[in-house]
């Protein structure tokens, strides 16, 4: 039997790690959860940071490494929450191991107010930076196909969103493929 990848993302300070962590934590069967900065962390030399010009490849490199280990961890019977900024731009990698194994794509999207004093309530390791934080809700504002993907957190609590995440998920409403 092979478990279920679980893509929670959305912009910095949308609340995806403690989100996550709960999802995994809460679940039925075997769960990790795998956070995206620890991909970006390990890079030492060369590193890019992620949002800047000229990551692209970098970035590229980096999802093909969480898809590997994602779909490694599924494989092995594990439900896996993927946490990190993975927009609609880097979905590809993960449609693909969709018709293999069940992929669902789910969107924390709290108002940029919520997200802003989520950020700034973040331990100082984690972005912080506002220009940076705005530029990235903004890439989450129209999604397209994946709109209906969404949850809108702003008045949610982490315990309520994991509930939410858990209900979308198992509706199967949420999922790629």
């Amino acid at each position: 039997m092979t478990g279920h990848v679980i893509l929670l993302t959305g912009s910095p300070g949308a609340g995806k790690t403690t989100v996550a962590a709960l999802v995994a934590t809460d679940a039925a069967k075997p769960a990790a959860h795998l956070t995206t900065d620890l991909y970006y962390r390990a890079i030492k030399t060369g590193f890019v940071a992620p949002y800047m010009p000229g990551a692209q490849k970098q970035n590229e490199v980096v999802v093909d490494a969480i898809v590997a280990t994602a779909s490694t961890y599924a494989r092995g019977g594990y439900d896996i929450v993927v946490d990190g900024v993975i927009g609609p731009w880097f979905l590809k990698p993960f449609r693909a191991v969709a018709d293999q194994l069940p992929v669902s794509y789910v969107v924390l999207r709290p108002d940029l107010e919520t997200t802003l004093q989520r950020a700034r309530d973040r331990a100082d390791t984690e972005l912080k930076d506002v220009e940076a934080i705005t530029g990235l809700y903004d890439a989450f504002k129209d999604l397209g196909e994946y709109e209906k993907h969404v949850i809108d957190t702003t008045t949610l609590d982490a315990e309520q969103t994991a509930a939410a995440v858990r209900e979308a998920v198992a509706s199967g409403r949420f999922r790629l493929g």
